[in-house]
């Protein structure tokens, strides 16, 4: 079976987004609104275990239950459409940061997606992520060149479970026409690798500080990125079969082996 499409999650994945950019942008979205409570590195990786921009705070208001001061009795009255209020101003200030060139992509995602493209390989997009968030990235950091690429986008809202529900994997299969033997994911965390997994995707980690130390063995590699040429990836389980970076060829290999 040949290899005919790449799927790529996002938020850690392609970019490290989520401490340097989402929780800065949550930060600056509850010190507008005026509120007290900020969110720290340690509490974000713990939040991350809930997919979902809006659904981290549902769970955070629920669960951490933190002092809203004015704004109690809006919360009360409607809490759907308040953390709607508050996710749509995070997503400007995400916007903003990524505008700002704060968020590259991680070594090895241009090349890969480009070394995929021209040999026939079809490249997507399969994240949680909403559309609003998403549309920044793909404009700044892909830029129109790699985002041409792309045969495929699925969103957060193209499904109706988000990740670790394999429905966003589904949709994009559906939309590609292809079968899940057909495709590889490349994942950060362990909610996306149980996604793709139960989508029947073989999965490939690149983990990061937010992810790192999670359960990945289901995976056929682990590494602290794809690596280039003059920069090698670190590999934690698997191999590179000797090369310093993850090659087309070499992920041609290992979705065959």
């Amino acid at each position: 079976m040949n290899l005919a499409a790449i799927l790529f999650d996002v938020d850690g994945t392609l970019a490290d987004t989520e401490s340097d950019g989402h929780r800065k942008a949550y930060n600056r979205a509850f010190r507008n609104l005026g509120l007290g409570f900020r969110w720290g590195p340690k509490l974000y990786r713990k939040l991350l275990r809930h997919p979902g921009g809006k659904e981290r705070l549902s769970h955070y208001l629920h669960d951490y239950q933190p002092e809203l001061g004015d704004h109690a009795d809006a919360v009360g009255e409607n809490p759907r459409a308040w953390i709607e209020h508050v996710h749509g101003l995070k997503s400007r200030f995400f916007h903003d940061i990524v505008h700002r060139g704060q968020l590259p992509l991680r070594p090895g995602v241009a090349r890969l997606m480009r070394e995929a493209h021209a040999a026939g390989i079809k490249v997507g997009i399969v994240t949680n992520a909403s559309r609003a968030s998403l549309k920044p990235l793909l404009h700044y950091c892909l830029g129109d060149e790699l985002t041409e690429l792309l045969a495929v986008v699925i969103c957060g809202e193209d499904a109706p479970r988000k990740k670790p529900a394999p429905d966003i994997y589904k949709a994009a299969l559906k939309q590609l026409h292809l079968r899940p033997v057909e495709c590889i994911a490349i994942e950060d965390s362990a909610i996306g690798l149980q996604a793709a997994n139960s989508a029947g995707i073989a999965t490939l980690i690149t983990y990061n500080g937010d992810t790192e130390g999670q359960d990945f063995s289901s995976a056929l590699l682990v590494l602290n990125s794809l690596g280039e040429p003059n920069a090698a990836a670190k590999v934690l389980r698997g191999s590179l079969r000797g090369a310093s970076c993850l090659t087309l060829p070499g992920l041609q290999a290992l979705f065959a082996a």
